[in-house]
């Protein structure tokens, strides 16, 4: 028991640092009411440790090109207030245009997924025993939504910056504005929609799309648990009677 709650610890210490850890140590208990079935320190490091592994593989997956584009799932579009100006432009010859500020969004939203992983780390880091506990018997979307709680409005901060200089750099906005200015010469009802704050609630749906898809591979599959802690915590009593 001392060498299993000594590794659980060094894990711990990969993501919460060693300070923070020993205050953690030196509160929770290390004993579980159930023999074989994991304690309560190798649940909040079993939970850190595959929720780590999925936020990288979910922002990694985005972050690359054609990530959000090539995603049939998750590819931006125009917003729906949006399609009847598509449908007009590309009527009028302009689907050319169309088509450039589509590609424009996804890859602002490429470039913005890079600096996801380490929003998601930072809020693993503050993860107490009783939000491992909660999670790990919570529904199949859990730790999912959990990160949506925690990290939403630094996603967002985070993004919006980073998304307009990227639609900036890659013309974007100027498709955007081009799309509408020859909309409005046609239309008696001017339409004017924030492109980077669209693409960045676009973005972050994505990312979390793409975290719960990670949460269920650890939940339901065995052999997604690639670690001897996973294996420990997830194939326990506690994570499967929920």
């Amino acid at each position: 028991m001392k060498h299993i709650f000594l590794t659980g610890a060094l894990s711990i210490c990969l993501f919460s640092g060693c300070e923070t850890t020993q205050q953690i140590i030196n509160t929770w208990p290390t004993t579980t009411t159930m023999p074989g079935q994991p304690n309560s320190f190798q649940i909040a490091s079993g939970l850190k440790e595959a929720l780590t592994i999925g936020a990288q593989n979910a922002s990694g997956r985005l972050s690359t090109p054609n990530g959000f584009f090539a995603n049939a799932m998750l590819k931006i579009l125009m917003p729906p207030e949006a399609q009847k100006v598509e449908s007009t432009l590309r009527n009028l010859g302009m689907g050319s245009v169309v088509d450039k500020a589509v590609l424009a969004m996804n890859r602002g939203a490429e470039e913005a997924a890079k600096s996801a992983a380490p929003i998601f780390v930072n809020a693993i880091r503050q993860m107490s025993i009783t939000d491992a506990i909660g999670i790990l018997r919570g529904g199949d979307f859990a730790a999912t939504n959990y990160f949506k709680q925690k990290t939403t409005a630094a996603l967002t901060t985070a993004f919006s910056p980073v998304i307009s200089s990227a639609l900036k750099k890659v013309d974007a906005t100027k498709y955007w504005a081009d799309v509408f200015n020859v909309y409005n010469r046609f239309s008696k009802t001017p339409v004017n929609t924030d492109l980077t704050a669209y693409v960045t609630e676009r973005a972050i749906s994505g990312i979390f799309n793409e975290v719960g898809l990670e949460e269920q591979k650890i939940r339901k599959d065995p052999a997604a648990r690639v670690t001897e802690l996973l294996k420990t915590v997830f194939g326990s009593q506690l994570a499967q009677n929920k």
